[in-house]
């Protein structure tokens, strides 16, 4: 099989990813609950996970870095923080479901939608400057389109959100591992990523990188302050209730090593090469829309014309070749672009995909097009 959906979770890992996750699931107990060996092993390696992050993500304090399940329970802590009921949000106009959906669950919440063309970074900024107004309880954008690779101006809108004194949370989903990501250079208030896309660790992790105070999501027991019936008011701890994902924390600190050791300039470029590369061979082909722009990641969507989108990767499946189609939890992000009658079919690539592995996936879909034309 080649993988190309990478933008969903990266399915091959550096060998130290699996390996250093099931060695903690035989050697290491629960960390801050004992202070036997295979406790404070685990406290000591969650310690060193967030000291990793910090390092990787300029944050000034490991202990501003919580472990979370996913990015969505990152945003979610992150949106239930800073958007009372009845309060004003200004979203981009390609933002996930991950958080439009706990926005329209919060009473009253106002969204404005900072509505800018795809691949127009000037536009968006633009966009924003006219959104953010008195009143607005925060900002949030992503860095990376999930569904086209348009790299939104965040590093500008940072400055934007300082400048008007309005927090702002970035979502990196599609970043993390590949561009730089910097807390304290933007002033976030939070940045959510997950951990099993660009830093190649296990599902279910991720990390919230925390500017300021948060409100806990959930409430529990966390090893710390245990006669009292209230959270913690101090970080992790207050974000951290439960029993911690240690077997994937371990994983996810050994994905987070490969990305330090490669570099994401390296990372990003190899990405960035392979989508070119695609591009241009679809690009060639009759009948195919390639949504391709200069602000753009080592992601990016296809629709062949009379095509259901589904089909084309139901065909490409069958040739081996596996990638995502549809609205990809999206749908804002389709309507800004137009293609939310149609949806796309997404390619997306990570440090292990190979040249030669394009070449043959550019070659199915020419065979799934000319069979398509042979059939209309």
């Amino acid at each position: 099989m080649i993988y190309l959906d990478s933008a969903a979770t990266t399915l091959e890992k550096p060998q130290t990813v699996p390996a250093r996750t099931a060695w903690a699931m035989t050697h290491l107990a629960s960390p801050g609950r004992g202070g036997y060996g295979a406790g404070m092993g685990a406290a000591d390696l969650v310690y060193r996970t967030r000291e990793r992050a910090a390092e990787l993500f300029h944050v000034g304090d490991p202990e501003r870095v919580a472990l979370t399940s996913n990015a969505t329970h990152g945003l979610n802590i992150a949106i239930h923080t800073l958007v009372p009921a009845g309060g004003t949000v200004v979203i981009s106009g390609y933002e996930h479901n991950a958080v439009t959906r706990p926005l329209h669950a919060i009473p009253g919440v106002k969204i404005r939608v900072a509505a800018g063309p795809l691949f127009d970074a000037d536009g968006v900024y633009a966009a924003f400057e006219r959104e953010i107004t008195d009143g607005v309880d925060a900002v949030i954008c992503n860095h990376v389109s999930n569904v086209f690779g348009f790299i939104q101006p965040v590093e500008r809108l940072a400055a934007l959100c300082r400048e008007r004194g309005v927090p702002l949370i970035v979502d990196a989903s599609q970043s993390a591992g590949i561009l730089p990501v910097d807390l304290e250079g933007w002033g976030a208030a939070f940045v959510a990523m997950p951990g099993h896309k660009g830093l190649y660790g296990p599902q279910g992790t991720g990390l919230l990188l925390c500017g300021g105070e948060a409100r806990p999501l959930l409430y529990g027991g966390t090893g710390s302050l245990s006669i009292r019936q209230e959270m913690p008011d101090f970080l992790p701890d207050r974000l951290e209730a439960g029993t911690q994902n240690v077997c994937g924390a371990a994983g996810l600190l050994a994905g987070m090593e490969f990305v330090a050791r490669k570099g994401t300039q390296r990372i990003h470029a190899h990405e960035r090469s392979l989508a070119c590369r695609m591009m241009d061979r679809l690009e060639r082909l009759p009948g195919v829309t390639v949504y391709r722009g200069r602000d753009q990641s080592g992601l990016f969507s296809a629709v062949v014309d009379g095509m259901d989108c589904e089909e084309t990767a139901e065909a490409l499946a069958r040739r081996g070749i596996a990638v995502r189609a549809g609205l990809h939890c999206a749908p804002l992000a389709h309507r800004s672009a137009g293609t939310a009658d149609t949806g796309t079919v997404r390619f997306s690539f990570s440090a292990f995909n190979r040249a030669e592995q394009v070449e043959r996936a550019a070659e199915a879909l020419g065979g799934i097009v000319k069979d398509g034309k042979k059939a209309w």
